[in-house]
């Protein structure tokens, strides 16, 4: 979708562009690519003071958008999106924020813009989190998806593995070493606290979370070879997943949260499986290829991406 950004007045007294920042989202989200500046000058000029955009045949605009300063020294920053072809508001929101919160504020206009365009849910502004390490030093990096708003969530001298965000952004799972053995920890991001939720005789691992935050699934060791076991995000109520006498690891949820898919050798090679959350059987899913790992579920639990040793790439 095309789709032009005209600039929020006043937003200079804010530091960082709102108006760049709403663009640069909604062009990685995919849905849309930048107007001209000419586009954005009759977009305004036939809807006076709304941020404009055109969507296939008929046009959108975000727009009686405003920033504004407030007695209490913080600011409100509006916008509308507008139908411009059928001259129809699609919902508007006012914000109140500090300068800190620029970035936060923008990343949340662009989702409201994008849930009214395509009807879907916008994803996490937040990227993947990167594991960095700095001599003798592992770093647990956050950042904003576009890679601004860096910061260390977790500094260890020993190695930090498979990081995995929360359903809500708030925590992120993750695997550490320091204790000398992989140790499940969950680590709150509101207020830096962290728990043990899996530290068992031997390995734990490949921590990932349920749709709605509710459980982990988890790679365990404590029973002999490393199989699949799902245990409340408290650490509580561990219950065995798979009982095989291959390796189980890297589970993944689906949108539809009562199915797991996971990587196995069981059959011989590394392959993806998947299996009810409440246990059963578990069925092949990639048979192309020696080596199928690392599934990962799209939002809507339609599409699933892996990691395959052939030389093309492979989606199912």
């Amino acid at each position: 979708m095309p789709i032009a950004v005209a600039p929020f007045p006043g937003e200079a007294a804010l530091g960082p562009g709102i108006t760049s920042i709403v663009r640069a989202d909604l062009e990685r989200s995919g849905c849309s690519r930048a107007r001209s500046p000419a586009a954005v000058a009759r977009a305004d000029r036939d809807v006076p003071g709304q941020l404009c955009g055109m969507a296939r045949a008929a046009g959108r605009c975000a727009g009686a958008r405003s920033v504004a300063a407030r007695p209490d020294g913080r600011y409100e920053v509006r916008f509308r999106l507008y139908d411009v072809v059928k001259q129809a508001s699609l919902g508007g929101i006012a914000y109140t924020l500090s300068k800190e919160q620029v970035r936060a504020t923008a990343h949340r206009i662009a989702d409201f813009v994008y849930e009214k365009l395509t009807g879907e849910k916008a994803c996490s502004p937040r990227a993947s989190p990167t594991l960095v390490k700095r001599g003798n030093r592992f770093e647990l990096q956050i950042a904003d998806a576009d890679g601004a708003g860096e910061e260390a969530a977790l500094v260890s001298f020993e190695p930090i593995i498979s990081p995995a965000w929360s359903p809500d952004g708030r925590k992120l799972a993750y695997v550490s070493f320091e204790n000398k053995k992989p140790v499940v920890y969950v680590h709150s991001l509101l207020d830096g606290k962290r728990n043990v939720i899996a530290n068992f005789r031997g390995s734990n691992s490949a921590p990932a979370w349920s749709p709605d935050g509710s459980r982990l699934a988890v790679t365990l060791s404590r029973e002999g070879g490393s199989q699949l076991f799902l245990l409340n995000a408290d650490g509580s109520s561990l219950r065995r997943l798979t009982s095989s006498a291959a390796i189980d690891t890297e589970p993944r949820f689906s949108g539809r949260w009562p199915v797991i898919y996971f990587t196995s050798d069981r059959g011989g090679s590394p392959q993806i499986y998947r299996n009810a959350a409440a246990g059963g059987e578990p069925q092949r899913v990639t048979f192309e290829g020696s080596y199928n790992v690392t599934p990962r579920l799209s939002p809507d639990g339609k599409t699933l991406a892996y990691i395959t040793a052939s030389t093309k790439a492979s989606s199912r």
